[in-house]
């Protein structure tokens, strides 16, 4: 199985940036695609972005022109750059990941533990 770690979570003052980053580790042939989700107090969990194998991202209405994914693979990394932050991105951030065992196998999900952001007014 893959164990995800993730960090680079804390306090900023909207506008300011932040980077998080997500390293994957354990027996793994290939990962699908990345990618990182939120969570409010009191909301569901909302994806935020994805990246897959080949590069391609896809990004919330809501963080799109401010916010980057992507990923080195060399690292087995994802790392999420936030910019121009506001105080509505402030939440628990999760990195997740798609992945397979096998060349025919089935796709599992793992999921890290969660970094808190806060973004001040």
């Amino acid at each position: 199985q893959v164990q995800l770690v993730e960090s680079g979570g804390g306090l900023v003052q909207a506008g300011g940036s932040l980077r998080l980053s997500c390293t994957a580790s354990g027996s793994t042939v290939s990962i699908v695609a990345f990618g990182w989700y939120r969570q409010a107090p009191g909301k569901q969990r909302e994806l935020v972005a994805t990246i897959n194998s080949g590069g391609s991202t896809n990004y919330a209405d809501s963080v799109k022109g401010r916010f980057t994914i992507s990923r080195d693979n060399a690292k087995n990394t994802v790392y999420l750059h936030m910019a121009t932050l506001k105080p509505e991105d402030t939440a628990v951030y999760y990195c997740n990941a798609l992945y397979r065992q096998s060349v025919y196998g089935p796709a599992y999900n793992a999921w890290g533990q969660g970094t808190q952001v806060t973004v001040s007014s």
